[in-house]
């Protein structure tokens, strides 16, 4: 008897996944052209690339919270295209300013913030979305879905990135991203959510502590969010070190950077085709801790390259920061849309975002170190960083979990 298929998930749904894939792709090509150019062309080195990554990821530190509360009132598909717009007139800009020879650090650094205004706010919104738009049992799978299309911008992304940049330059990089925001924009403009129920308006900072209380609270969201935001503080650390150590001590060009930095993604791709089946075969607690486990493994990997140069040992850190943390993002997503409010996904969404504030604390950590020292002090620093988060999580309860609904045996 062959066994019962899955109901295909609702075509407004998919519109949202689409429009994943485009925006996501638009980032990762601007996040992988950004620095390269930073670098060849305005000779930066490890401290101003740090620079330039604090700019563009200081939103997740200072909106996330601020779009939770907006996720919560406002209609939630407008606010995606209302934002993902105004990364799409960032990523114009650049593009007039790249194609006329205008474009300098911080003006590159001002506009990736205000790109990264547009990740922020989609990376609250769309988990807050999806349980209006599919049944409570197809969560997994819809996440799944989700990081999927995340997963393959971010394995295209950087390869396409760093190859515009080294053949094309700057100008064809940041006109592609320009080109997927604007898809991403028409495509969000077609999705609609049922009606909210009307809330009573409070005060913000109620609202905040009322969504902040309850993950502080939560004897499983807790440990996630300490986890979220040390894995960020050290991948950060990494990923900012990464491109001067690639160009002058791995001796690797533009285009060899792209095709590394495009292994996480596809590790990521790998990670999400496979978690539906990973997630019926162990328990859940045991998907969480594989991320944290996997990361810690990948920064060893990478820091190695230090006394072993070598392209195909860092491909092979990042395809593993990519395998590992997918599996965690869908297992832990599911876990806060279950065991959270719908009145308050929102706001939850919101403060694991603001885990990705730790970003630019990461990449300021990482210019502060360069600077002193060197890239390959960083890539050593961010082994103890990711050695901590693992730490963090598997001593909580969490890797017990049998299933997602928050409660641990006996």
């Amino acid at each position: 008897m062959k066994p019962k298929q899955a109901a295909p998930l609702p075509p407004v749904f998919l519109r949202l996944a689409w429009s994943n894939l485009a925006a996501q792709s638009a980032e990762q090509v601007g996040l992988a052209a950004a620095p390269i150019f930073a670098v060849l062309a305005l000779g930066a080195g490890a401290g101003e690339a740090g620079l330039l990554q604090t700019a563009q990821t200081l939103p997740f530190l200072l909106l996330s919270i601020p779009a939770g509360l907006l996720a919560d009132r406002l209609s939630r598909p407008r606010l995606l295209v209302t934002t993902e717009a105004l990364r799409m007139l960032s990523l114009a800009l650049i593009v007039v300013l790249a194609a006329t020879h205008l474009l300098t650090l911080p003006l590159l650094g001002l506009l990736g913030f205000v790109g990264a205004c547009g990740t922020v706010t989609y990376g609250v919104t769309a988990p807050a979305l999806v349980p209006a738009l599919v049944p409570r049992q197809d969560f997994p799978r819809a996440n799944a879905k989700i990081e999927l299309a995340r997963t393959i911008a971010f394995a295209a992304g950087p390869i396409l990135g760093g190859a515009l940049v080294g053949a094309a330059g700057a100008t064809a990089a940041f006109g592609w991203a320009f080109g997927l925001s604007l898809c991403a924009v028409a495509l969000l403009s077609g999705v609609r959510e049922p009606t909210m129920a009307k809330r009573p308006r409070r005060h913000p900072l109620h609202e905040l502590r009322e969504g902040a209380s309850f993950v502080l609270g939560h004897a499983m969201l807790l440990p996630v969010f300490v986890t979220q935001f040390i894995f960020n503080t050290a991948y950060f650390m990494l990923y900012t070190a990464y491109v001067p150590h690639a160009l002058r001590w791995l001796h690797l060009t533009a285009g060899q950077v792209g095709v590394t930095l495009g292994l996480f993604g596809l590790g990521m791709v790998v990670g999400a085709s496979l978690a539906v089946r990973i997630m019926r075969r162990l328990n859940f607690g045991q998907v969480v801790a594989i991320g944290p486990i996997a990361g810690l493994v990948a920064s060893i990997v990478m820091a190695l390259t230090i006394w072993v140069p070598s392209g195909l040992l860092a491909g092979l850190s990042f395809f593993l920061l990519g395998a590992g943390p997918i599996l965690w993002a869908i297992s832990t997503t599911t876990l806060r849309q279950i065991v959270t409010p719908p009145e308050l996904l929102g706001r939850v969404s919101a403060i694991s975002v603001l885990s990705q504030g730790a970003r630019p604390l990461g990449a300021a950590m990482a210019a502060v170190i360069g600077s002193l020292w060197s890239a390959q002090a960083c890539l050593v620093v961010a082994v103890g960083g990711f050695a901590l988060q693992a730490a963090v999580i598997l001593l909580s309860d969490v890797p017990r979990l049998v299933s997602p609904n928050g409660e641990v045996p006996a």
